[in-house]
């Protein structure tokens, strides 16, 4: 019966799934012939036998109709495949937000993720635990520009007309004629899709990543950050009767998008520059808009209403002389306040507003002056009955501006720490050629740059010439000044240390950002703002680094010239993590691991310091990078971890499935939200320990885990060759993806590769080795050592999050790998003397790992207890597995050829 009912639910799914690949067939054979129309059905059917039964006749069928088709021929079909698992993720989602929509129209109880639900799980908290922390709490998710995102914009916004039309069909009875009208919409969006061009043919620019990454303010984050702040303040008044109740601005969105220069020479000042500026003049234009349907809205007459004095200062202050507004006092208050913005945007950016203003007026200074005028508006509204009016735009533009202030998003710097080695290397040489500050000790190092930290005197010469490299990085830094100067201290306020391998990476940071005017002392800031400098933050990216980390902060926390740095920051000390580097380092089990251990001694370290700890964690999309679900993560960090501070990368890929979509996107910042006050609250009271048993049992894991992942990446002679042979990557630094290269340094190591297409490359062979591999070895030999341990690694997984988590992410990036592809994959590779070996360890490897996850869980087959991922996987994978076909003999093509 239940069963039953999972299909009735299911039942529109797969209504629109059947609909829209109707219409990419109709399309296909329209445009290209009924029957290619038939091979792409039949490249189907033998793709699913082979996945299904791992047939393999089906094997060599496959083999044969993708030799057989020319290139021009091959690359229709993968259109076609591209399209349906492409329109096959747009009604997933619609069905995701109709499903949601269904339990709170039907009343359902509060579900994981949502405000409703964190705030009974922290009911015992307490009001004022609660407001202490909404006081000091900062959540930021931050969008990046790693390249994993390949679709163009373009093809986003047919695909979002198509998600547009799908739910509007689905949410209303329609008349024949209108559902005619509908489907002739889709059809035509369809179509639209088939003849725009899947990818870019140049590569992006920084710039063009910039103007990328605004189109998501515009789809979800200017209209449904505040909203969802709304919310969750409304929730917060009616559990605590306070119906006066003020929710701190505690999120926002960051961004490394125009900033993150580390192995990216396409990032300059003028970059950073660019960014800040297409911001402001975004958010700017955003506020004008909302002011302009304010005026609209707010048609109240004087003869009606009585005003406060100072709603009548304001708009008695306009520049609006029509008489058709003399007893519009709201009209005349918002027109001149227009004229201000408008004002403010054209001494800023010498641009002038869309819609011409009445008159002159002076530019708002800060944003606080903005906010100062439109909480005018909101008190007087309620002094004559009108405070439900409070409640719609005004409360959304008054919370907008406290989120994004004239300068949108806060723009990180990232730098690697042997840049900043450089460059201060190069200072120093200045003054003294015979100086060789790279030569020193870590002693003499830390005892020169403390004693240059309390330094008045400047430490570069203003004529003095230095290296392109040292000008640039100095450059960028006073870029970044004068955009704190222009838009205010919250346009940019960290910088990142990339691979910090020891405590005077960070006080090296602290001298460039002196000599730049970025430290805390003598920094020039926005009248009313106090002067804070950047935070520096530390990026620990490798097993060995995650390791050392507690160390190196116990060092800097005994050096007073750095306490001095940290007292401006409000005693409050940002760290990053990096999920992918430690993972291509150590994989998948240490990583986790090593990530958690250093949560832990870190959460120890600054209580025992007096520091309020906030963790940067470096997460991307996939299991390999991080990924996973972000409730689930959340809620598995450390005791003490969280603590109301919680900033996470958002990259690629993950980005749009994000926040493309509104309401998805208002989910996705809830879903953020929720977690950190139910792992800050909850944790914070419980302080609940792993005991010592699971501790024991994990680290001993993780060390065998360890071992066989660096024996099969790093030991294994022509591992790199059968990497390089067997996946798309070498084709992958060749895309237009991304404006930054796909390795850190020439010569082709794996250690200089990025993580991102590290992971991109086994992911498109099917293989997903960084999200599984060494568990099971590692699992299975603990077990032999250890008599009676699956019982413990049962009670593990029931009653521990960190491990249930990994088990979760492991379980999902398996039943994602296919073995059957990846083997036609490693058939790619010449030298079979070599890749043979290799492969069959990567598969026992896979199975056993399957096997020993199954055993822990008590299941019987792959996503047993995630049962929408596993119908996410049976609705796209008959799609997505021809595409690895297809893919795999373009390769034997391409690789063959000069062409």
């Amino acid at each position: 019966m239940a069963g039953m009912d999972t299909r009735s639910k299911d039942e529109p799914l797969r209504e629109d799934i059947r609909r829209l690949g109707r219409l990419v067939g109709e399309t296909v054979a329209a445009q290209e012939g009924e029957d290619l129309l038939g091979l792409v059905e039949e490249i189907r059917l033998t793709a699913l036998r082979f996945h299904r039964d791992g047939d393999r006749n089906a094997r060599r069928e496959l083999e044969d109709m993708t030799t057989a088709l020319q290139p021009e021929r091959a690359i229709v079909v993968i259109r076609a495949f591209s399209y349906f698992s492409h329109l096959a993720n747009i009604a997933e989602d619609l069905h995701h937000v109709r499903r949601t929509r269904e339990h709170e129209i039907a009343g359902s109880a509060p579900r994981p993720g949502t405000t409703e639900h964190a705030l009974d799980v922290i009911a015992d908290a307490g009001r004022g635990a609660l407001e202490e922390l909404l006081a000091s709490a900062h959540v930021r998710p931050v969008l990046t520009a790693h390249p994993t995102e390949v679709r163009r914009k373009s093809t986003m916004r047919r695909e979002m007309a198509i998600a547009e039309l799908l739910d509007q069909r689905s949410r209303h009875t329609w008349t024949p004629e209108e559902l005619r009208d509908i489907d002739d919409g889709l059809a035509r969006a369809v179509l639209i899709l088939w003849q725009t061009n899947l990818l870019r043919q140049s590569r992006l620019s920084v710039l063009d990543e910039v103007a990328n990454g605004l189109t998501f303010f515009r789809y979800t984050f200017f209209r449904e950050l505040p909203r969802l702040l709304g919310e969750i303040e409304d929730r917060i008044s009616e559990r605590l009767d306070a119906p006066n109740f003020t929710l701190p601005t505690f999120m926002g969105i960051g961004s490394w998008i125009g900033g993150d220069r580390d192995g990216n020479p396409n990032v300059t000042a003028e970059t950073l520059r660019n960014a800040l500026r297409r911001q402001s003049i975004a958010v700017l234009r955003h506020y004008l808009h909302e002011l302009d349907k304010l005026g609209d809205e707010l048609s109240l007459s004087i003869r009606l209403i009585d005003v406060t004095p100072e709603l009548k200062a304001l708009a008695d202050a306009s520049p609006d002389s029509s008489p058709h507004r003399t007893l519009e006092p709201y009209r005349r208050a918002l027109t001149g306040m227009y004229a201000r913005l408008a004002a403010t945007l054209r001494a800023l950016h010498d641009m002038k507003a869309l819609r011409k203003p009445v008159g002159k007026a002076p530019p708002y200074a800060t944003p606080e002056e903005l906010t100062a005028d439109l909480l005018i508006l909101d008190a007087s509204l309620r002094t004559h009955g009108a405070a439900a009016l409070c409640r719609g735009r005004l409360r959304r533009l008054t919370r907008a501006v406290a989120c994004f202030g004239f300068h949108l998003a806060t723009i990180d710097l990232r730098q690697n720490s042997d840049i900043h080695e450089a460059t201060l290397a190069d200072l120093y040489r200045a003054i003294d050629p015979d100086d060789d500050y790279s030569s020193l000790s870590e002693d003499d190092r830390i005892d020169r740059l403390a004693r240059e930290l309390d330094e008045p005197r400047p430490l570069r010469g203003p004529f003095t010439r230095y290296d392109e490299q040292t000008e640039r990085e100095l450059a960028i830094l006073e870029a970044a000044r004068i955009g704190r100067e222009t838009y205010g201290n919250a346009a940019v306020t960290t910088s990142i240390i990339s691979n910090t391998r020891r405590a005077s990476d960070l006080l090296g940071l602290a001298v460039l950002l002196k000599e730049t005017g970025l430290s805390h002392e003598g920094v020039t800031v926005a009248e009313g703002e106090e002067k804070t400098g950047i935070n520096v933050v530390p990026l620990f990216e490798t097993i060995a680094d995650l390791q050392n980390a507690p160390g190196i902060m116990e060092r800097l926390f005994s050096i007073p010239a750095y306490r001095k740095l940290l007292a401006a920051q409000g005693d409050t000390q940002e760290i990053m993590l990096g999920y992918s580097d430690s993972n291509k380092d150590g994989g998948y089990t240490t990583s986790g691991w090593e990530l958690y251990k250093a949560q832990r001694r870190l959460v120890q370290l600054c209580r025992e310091s007096d520091v309020r700890l906030r963790l940067f964690h470096g997460r991307g999309g996939s299991v390999g990078r991080g990924g996973g679900p972000s409730y689930e993560a959340i809620l598995a960090q450390a005791p003490g971890a969280v603590d109301g501070q919680f900033r996470m990368t958002e990259q690629g890929e993950t980005i749009s499935s994000k926040y493309t979509n509104p309401f998805i996107g208002r989910r996705n910042l809830e879903v953020l939200s929720s977690a950190v006050l139910e792992a800050s609250l909850r944790q914070g009271n419980a302080e609940e320990t792993a005991p010592d048993e699971f501790i024991a049992a994990m680290e001993d894991i993780s060390t065998r885990a360890f071992a066989a992942y660096r024996a099969l990446v790093y030991e294994t002679e022509g591992f790199n060759a059968f990497f390089r042979a067997t996946t798309v990557i070498d084709e992958i630094a060749t895309l237009n993806i991304g404006s930054r290269p796909a390795s850190r340094k020439a010569g082709g190591r794996i250690e200089d590769l990025r993580a991102i297409p590290w992971v991109f490359s086994w992911a498109q062979a099917r293989v997903m080795l960084p999200g599984w591999f060494g568990f099971g070895t590692a699992v299975e030999a603990w077990l032999a050592d250890n008599p009676g341990g699956l019982a413990l690694l049962r009670r593990m997984y029931d009653a521990w999050p960190f491990f249930r988590t990994q088990l979760s992410n492991l379980d999902m990036v398996l039943a994602k790998s296919s073995m059957a592809i990846a083997s036609r994959y490693a058939d790619l590779a010449e030298d079979r003397t070599t890749a043979e070996p290799i492969f069959a360890e990567i598969e026992r490897e896979h199975a056993r790992t399957r096997g020993m996850l199954l055993d822990i869980v008590e299941a019987d087959r792959l996503l047993a207890t995630n049962p929408l991922l596993e119908r996410s996987i049976r609705n796209r994978f008959p799609y997505i597995d021809p595409l690895n076909h297809l893919q795999i003999d373009l390769l034997q093509k391409l690789r063959a050829s000069d062409d």
